[in-house]
């Protein structure tokens, strides 16, 4: 952060340069797992919109942090689309309106718990339904217990694959009952991703 409480441009622009890549590099996985239980297009739908946001980091790395990060939100609500867009819009959106322009951890772990329960708020679920809540929340918890970032990547990663043997109660994928087991939840694993982006962007410019 420099001294206007803005976050430096470099900075902000290597985060959406990280999770724009990690996004498109992995949007054939994420499609894949997305036809397995739900509507095919998320993978397609997160590059689509992260693509969108890295179109304009000139523009959000310019803003103040609570700001660059709403604007963000509100660019994914307009260009991810289906189910995904207001969900992982609402997680930025809130995380703006809760974050401090210069955060530091005991802030960023208080708003960022403060946008997971508007994500749930929004998407009517809660953690343990199969959903993207399943990896917020553990890392959420590893964030405000002090983990490195390397370690909450791991507790990420675990989380996602955690999805697999639950039964999906929200979302398309619902409405296969029984047949959703066995599956990774999708939202789970392009949250686990992009948690996995930002953690090694912000370690390797330590």
């Amino acid at each position: 952060m420099n001294k206007t409480g803005t976050m430096d441009r470099l900075e902000l622009k290597a985060l959406i340069s990280a999770t724009a890549d990690t996004i498109a590099a992995h949007a054939e996985e994420l499609t894949t797992l997305d036809q397995a239980i739900g509507d095919g297009d998320h993978g397609l739908n997160m590059k689509r919109g992260f693509e969108a946001v890295r179109a304009e980091a000139d523009k959000f790395a310019a803003k103040p942090l609570p700001d660059a990060l709403t604007a963000i939100g509100t660019k994914l609500v307009m260009t991810v689309g289906g189910a995904s867009g207001p969900l992982f819009g609402t997680l930025f959106m809130a995380l703006g309106k809760e974050i401090s322009p210069e955060p530091d951890r005991a802030n960023l772990a208080t708003a960022f718990g403060k946008a997971i329960e508007a994500v749930a708020a929004r998407g009517k679920s809660q953690v343990g339904q199969k959903t993207m809540l399943d990896v917020l929340q553990p890392v959420h918890e590893a964030l405000a217990e002090g983990k490195t970032p390397a370690e909450i990547v791991a507790v990420a990663d675990r989380a996602a694959d955690a999805t697999v043997p639950m039964k999906a109660l929200r979302g398309r994928a619902s409405f296969l009952g029984d047949r959703s087991i066995g599956h990774m939840d999708a939202g789970a694993r392009s949250t686990a991703l992009l948690v996995r982006a930002v953690a090694e962007t912000i370690e390797g410019r330590a």
